[in-house]
């Protein structure tokens, strides 16, 4: 039987939300239509915005739903920009180095096509973002800055970052602030209402935008939420109808909807026994892997890291050949590189933490979830030793190729 250590990338949909979506699918109404069956898809959309916001401190008007967390930064991050623009030129976007690429590609795509202009801040060799050179980069750009962003909990290595004293910094120099909690959600508490006032984020300034998945969480596939404060204006990226304040034109999911509320709230309600019995195993396995190969090294925070995640890097070893060796054994992980056109990359989390080129390329992440038990784990490290032995001996893999070669 396989053993599934890959939660961060999507885990398995909670039976409830299964049922939910199931149910709800066989009813039928457009929620934007005014007749009866319309209006029941309405009350159910609008019961799950409720209940959805609920677990994140806003208001339901607050809260765009959206096709997934991909979609969400690209709405925030696009949509401030361009709307910052209106009064003024403000090419700046803020945001720390080692983003998620959902971020990291959003803002390389406002720069080619759009002019903007990036500032990436630095973070330290836990992960973390350097606060003061954040204050000063707001400081010395002013008014040419359109927003920050920045994540909550960094997607590889599980390094929380200081959210509240970021968004305080923003609110400080009256510029906009996103924060990407997909990785966060059902994770650590979120309240957005008391991260605002604790902040002293007003208006549009400070924290204005949030955005989470449904799929981290146990929930389907294929729908997230933006949370837009009500005194912030986007930039919508698509048009139609105008549903959602006008921020995401388009038939709402209804069904969709109805899961990620069935989902959020049960994630909600067992966050903190899940945060207890996620830190337990996660500490297991760390003790684990280290006594299976001494030279492992564990990545991130060692104390504000989310609960779910174990990143490691092993020197000797591709992170791509133990990945797949541990995969042939049944262990389903990932690793923290980005593989493109099948040529292997190391991580861009770890280059920007300071590790060398052929370190960050033998990251695993190992990320745990409602269904991790201590069998699962105890089965990774029991298949790890021959892995690694086997991925040591291959050794690194030839990043350069050469068209026409003949061996």
């Amino acid at each position: 039987m396989s053993v599934y250590l890959d939660h961060a990338a999507t885990t398995p949909m909670r039976p409830e939300a299964i049922s939910a979506y199931a149910e709800a699918m066989a009813v039928v109404g457009n929620p934007a239509s005014i007749h009866g069956p319309g209006q029941q898809a309405r009350r159910m959309l609008e019961e799950a915005r409720e209940t959805v916001a609920a677990t994140l401190g806003c208001d339901p008007i607050e809260l765009v739903f959206t096709s997934g967390g991909t979609e969400s930064i690209n709405l925030a991050v696009k949509g401030l920009h361009w709307k910052r623009q209106d009064d003024r030129t403000r090419p700046v976007v803020v945001a720390p180095n080692g983003e998620h690429h959902a971020t990291m590609d959003t803002i390389e795509w406002l720069q080619r096509h759009e002019g903007a202009q990036p500032r990436w801040i630095g973070i330290d060799a836990l992960g973390r973002i350097d606060a003061a050179a954040f204050a000063a980069a707001l400081a010395e750009d002013g008014d040419r800055v359109s927003l920050a962003t920045m994540l909550w909990a960094n997607n590889e290595v599980g390094t929380i970052q200081p959210v509240a004293e970021i968004a305080g910094i923003s609110a400080a120099h009256g510029v906009p602030f996103h924060i990407d909690a997909v990785s966060a959600y059902g994770h650590v508490p979120i309240d957005v209402d008391g991260l605002r006032a604790a902040s002293g984020s007003t208006g549009a300034t400070g924290l204005v935008a949030l955005s989470v998945s449904a799929h981290k969480i146990g929930g389907p596939v294929g729908i997230g939420a933006l949370v837009a404060s009500r005194s912030v204006t986007l930039e919508p990226l698509q048009h139609g109808g105008g549903q959602q304040r006008g921020l995401r034109s388009g038939t709402q999911d209804v069904a969709a909807a109805v899961s990620f509320a069935v989902a959020a709230a049960a994630a909600e309600r067992d966050r903190i026994t899940e945060h207890a019995r996620l830190t337990a195993l996660r500490e297991r396995l760390i003790a684990g892997v280290q006594h299976a190969v001494p030279g492992a090294v564990v990545n991130g925070d060692p104390v504000d890291r989310l609960p779910s995640n174990a990143h490691f890097v092993f020197p000797g070893a591709q992170g791509d050949s133990l990945l797949f060796l541990l995969d042939m054994a049944g262990v389903a992980v990932s690793t923290g590189s980005a593989c493109q056109a099948g040529v292997p990359e190391p991580s861009h989390v770890l280059l920007a933490m300071g590790r060398s080129e052929d370190v960050a390329r033998t990251a695993i992440r190992v990320t745990l979830g409602r269904t991790t038990t201590e069998a699962d784990v105890d089965a990774l490290v029991r298949a790890l030793p021959h892995a690694y032995a086997n991925a040591a001996k291959a050794g690194y893999a030839d990043r350069t190729t050469v068209l026409g070669a003949r061996p």
